[in-house]
């Protein structure tokens, strides 16, 4: 989500470190490959970064106090109303203290492992929360025991505008949700001015920020976002916020209410006012978020149980015994995590 204010002037948009992006590019190009038809197993991959349903899914804090636990706990009561699925923050009934990890944890205190001492805001999609092929071993953001898989960067400082909304945004992160500004079946990318005004010339202002120049022309999104406070390179933004027809994901209508739709400034957009414009308050659910919960954590036993044939089924195709062998490679860690994932599910029915 941005940080405050809808003018652009401070728009921070949540992005995992470079480190991380990369390993997941790796896993998914893997994935991709699997996901060819004759593989068998195209109609399960999207299952796989959502947790089973049904389940307890922990969430730890690193740092922050008692208090601010409680209010992040209670904004995401809005997500647990509206799913099969039960976030554990460990409350202690006796001293109303929640659950905490450490960076230097082997063992996993939580699936979700949440930070406020990192700048801006971000989450792992899913069950790569606790993928540890997923970040630099060395690093402190990734799935592994001892890094972090959420931030809320300066939470502790000061909750800013709209906090609640931000943190609903990164935990449905957490639960898989992918953000509505990609969804193939949305206009986003036809609607969102990539590039400069013909003719421009690259202005700052005093905070070194792109902004119109003497005549009035508009950088265009690659050349903002170059600029502070986020200094992107292009590639950065070709995968924050370029559409992309991924096959492993799994895609419902665009959702302009959604919370998971960016709140960009008006130069942002070809149109003013423009359809891929956010039309909810940035604040609550939508309808289409609560729906998206309910498809990825039913309810109704007849679709746990679904879930779980889907993953038999990717076994069946998956291991050598079961009939097709994907390869992927010798030792591959892609093809034991996901091997992980599918017998867990499995064995939700």
């Amino acid at each position: 989500m941005p940080s405050d204010g809808h003018d652009g002037a401070d728009l921070i948009l949540d992005a995992l470190p470079d480190s991380v992006v990369a390993s997941l590019e790796v896993r998914d190009r893997v994935r991709r490959r699997m996901s060819d038809p004759d593989a068998g197993l195209e109609f399960v991959l999207a299952d796989v970064l959502r947790w089973p349903p049904g389940s307890t899914v922990r969430v730890a804090f690193l740092d922050g106090d008692t208090d601010l636990h409680a209010r992040v706990v209670g904004a995401t009561q809005q997500i647990s109303e509206h799913c099969n699925l039960d976030l554990d923050f460990g409350v202690d009934p006796a001293t109303g203290a929640h659950r905490r990890w450490s960076e230097e944890d082997t063992e996993y205190a939580a699936e979700i492992r949440v930070s406020f001492d990192r700048d801006g805001f971000f989450s792992l999609v899913g069950t790569d929360s606790t993928d540890r092929s997923i970040g630099s071993p060395n690093g402190d953001v990734g799935g592994r025991p001892g890094q972090r898989s959420l931030n809320l960067g300066g939470f502790t400082e000061r909750l800013p505008d709209r906090w609640e909304g931000t943190v609903r945004h990164e935990f449905l992160h957490a639960l898989a949700f992918h953000h509505a500004h990609q969804n193939l079946r949305g206009p986003c990318e036809a609607q969102f001015r990539w590039e400069d005004d013909p003719g421009y010339v690259a202005t700052t202002d005093a905070e070194g920020r792109f902004v119109p120049d003497r005549s009035g022309l508009r950088p265009g999104i690659y050349t903002y976002l170059a600029g502070p406070p986020n200094s992107w390179p292009k590639a950065k933004v070709d995968h924050n916020l370029r559409t992309e027809d991924d096959p492993t994901t799994i895609v419902g209508p665009f959702d302009p209410e959604s919370v998971m739709l960016y709140r960009f400034a008006d130069f942002f957009y070809v149109s003013t006012p423009s359809p891929c414009a956010p039309t909810g308050d940035g604040l609550n659910l939508s309808d289409g978020d609560k729906r998206g919960l309910q498809l990825l954590y039913p309810g109704v036993a007849a679709e746990v149980a679904a879930t779980a044939r889907r993953a038999d089924d990717a076994l069946a195709a998956l291991l050598p015994e079961g009939g097709v062998e994907v390869s992927v490679g010798d030792e591959s860690p892609f093809e034991q995590r996901l091997i992980e994932l599918l017998t867990a599910r499995a064995a939700v029915a």
